[in-house]
């Protein structure tokens, strides 16, 4: 793990890497501190802590996209090898998302050791130490997610001290999910319980919140789905629903503006600072998920991808239909992509708004009163373009933050884990897997709440089945970077449920010329889309494709290279040996 453990030893420099307490990033001059005198009062324990939330996670982004969203079939990237399941260990993506991962585990084993030896306010030391294990844990989380198999790093000194980079052992998955459990206890034995808690930190409920995530992705882990883990999962998952004083946004679209980066609905997210150093504070999701021109800046590029075919089935919609009558009952479609006719009142706010189609033919129309920078022509072969991750221009980003954005530097925070995907953790652990139902009141009452909210008209069901609940967790957290994992979990004990599901979905684009479609609607009203078809020669995935990623991704080669043990089979991890 060469390049990996390159930030197991760069973790260690991480005390000129503080924060303010208003910022979750603003680096202090390095001459000022050092590892002797630093973290000595309860500020600089609480800046010692805040870059986890953003500055390790940063090359985590390209990788959360591709394996969340590309894999799972709700993101088209035309001959990405991530929607064709073609992808290896030279993969420059998933190189810098493992990189990532360790490195936030590493950083964050620093920061808890170097603030477990402060002499400070214990509650403040606690808060600061249970926030950087629920950070080593989520990594952990998103490790045995996607790598499967993957070593213990439990305490980065020791391996430090010991030498041990290249003769690590993977632990088997089962171990690894019971290791991220104990970071988890022990986080909340440390963090205050927040009642309807706005401040963007962790604390006790968040915690829990991925606590009873990671109890329903471990129980199926072993090839049979474990009801101990089911009945904690929703043990905890319902103690956050009710204790936690958090609640769903009124409206969905609210949860991804930045003014609402730290709303009551969010328990983890990523906190993303524009105009901090280093680099890797800021977001620059919309650089590659945005249309050329949709910012001043010059850095978007993400006209050539775009929301997939298959999703849209998902919600009842295409992008062929005509606009004018086109029927969109679920409101969270809006809300995560672009169609035909779409307008947007929260981007491009001084600008009167933004307009889908008028973006790509009104050579006038720019963002922020600029000429516009696109190209002229809709590129999406899906028709589609992406809504989340997506903040705007220029002025949307100074009225919502107070600061410009800038070149691949924007301050919306991105949010991993959310009230509404707890409510569903709930439903799917009142559940024992595909062809299953349930009646349990609070499951009812999760499920419906989480309808009503995007469908004002629904009508509370009375019973859901284990598809609802699957296909509502896309419906709600789509193109969140959460969806592969829904499929890997469901993988552990019933593949070819996942399989099915991810080989029914139409994955590929749209041939004869959309474009030429939305042009002429935007110009003289009229709709045709007769020629337009859907591209039935690409090839779906097969099963042999679709098992083996679900089962675990491959490691970056240089890894392989530099420990010969990832490619030996996984040993038992003595979790006894795990100390706090």
């Amino acid at each position: 793990m060469k390049n990996t453990l390159k930030y197991i030893a760069a973790a260690f420099a991480v005390i000129t890497l503080s924060a303010s307490c208003e910022k979750f990033l603003d680096r202090p001059s390095e001459d000022s501190y050092n590892e002797s005198n630093f973290y000595q009062d309860e500020a600089q324990c609480i800046q010692g802590v805040n870059y986890l939330y953003n500055s390790p996670w940063y090359d985590v982004i390209r990788g959360f996209y591709r394996v969340g969203e590309c894999f799972s079939g709700n993101y088209y990237m035309g001959s990405s090898p991530y929607l064709q399941f073609t992808v290896n260990g030279s993969d420059a993506e998933l190189t810098a998302m493992s990189q990532s991962l360790w490195a936030v585990n590493s950083h964050s084993s620093v920061v808890y050791n170097r603030i477990k030896k402060s002499d400070i306010n214990e509650d403040v030391k606690n808060m600061c130490m249970g926030e950087a294990l629920t950070w080593k844990a989520f990594a952990n989380f998103f490790l045995v997610r996607s790598f499967g198999e993957v070593p213990i790093i439990h305490n980065v000194s020791d391996e430090i001290a010991g030498g041990n980079y290249n003769n690590v052992y993977k632990a088997r998955k089962e171990d690894v999910y019971d290791y991220i459990v104990m970071l988890l206890d022990e986080a909340m034995k440390l963090l205050p319980k927040k009642v309807a808690n706005t401040d963007g930190r962790i604390d006790y409920y968040s915690a829990e919140a991925l606590l009873a995530k990671v109890y329903l992705q471990k129980a199926g882990v072993t090839g049979t789905l474990v009801q101990a883990d089911l009945d904690k999962a929703a043990e905890y998952a319902k103690d956050v629903i009710e204790n936690s004083g958090r609640e769903l946004l009124e409206n969905y679209s609210d949860i991804f503006r930045m003014q609402n980066n730290k709303n009551i609905e969010c328990l983890i997210s990523w906190h993303w600072d524009a105009s901090a150093q280093p680099w890797t504070a800021q977001n620059s999701f919309q650089s590659d998920l945005g249309m050329n021109g949709f910012d001043e800046f010059g850095d978007v590029w993400g006209q050539w991808n775009g929301p997939s075919v298959a999703l849209q089935d998902q919600f009842g919609v295409s992008a062929t239909m005509d606009p004018s009558t086109r029927s969109d009952v679920d409101t969270r479609r809006k809300a995560t992509m672009m169609l035909a006719g779409d307008k947007y009142d929260y981007f491009w706010t001084t600008n009167g708004g933004f307009d889908y189609l008028r973006f790509f033919y009104d050579p006038d129309y720019g963002p922020s009163g600029t000429t516009n920078a696109s190209d002229g022509a809709m590129n999406s072969p899906t028709g589609a373009g992406c809504v989340k991750f997506l903040y705007g221009d220029g002025k949307d980003h100074e009225a919502a933050l107070g600061v410009s954005a800038g070149r691949m530097a924007y301050g919306l925070s991105t949010h991993i884990l959310r009230l509404a995907d707890i409510y569903l953790v709930y439903c799917e652990a009142k559940l024992k897997g595909p062809g299953t139902s349930t009646t349990d009141a609070l499951a009812l009452k999760c499920y419906n709440d989480v309808r009503r909210r995007a469908i004002p008209t629904w009508t509370d069901k009375t019973s859901i089945s284990f598809e609802d609940v699957f296909k509502e967790r896309n419906l709600e957290l789509a193109l969140e970077g959460d969806r592969w994992y829904d499929y890997v979990r469901v993988g552990y004990y019933n593949p070819n449920f996942a399989v099915a599901d991810i080989q029914a979905q139409r994955r590929n684009a749209f041939n004869g010329g959309l474009n030429d479609v939305y042009k002429a609607y935007y110009e003289s009203g009229s709709w045709d889309a007769s020629a337009v078809t859907y591209n039935t020669t690409d090839a779906i995935p097969s099963a042999d494709a679709i098992k083996s990623k679900l089962s675990a991704l491959p490691f970056p080669s240089e890894d392989v290279v530099y420990n010969p043990h990832l490619d030996e089979p996984a040993q038992a991890f003595d979790l006894s040996t795990i100390t706090f």
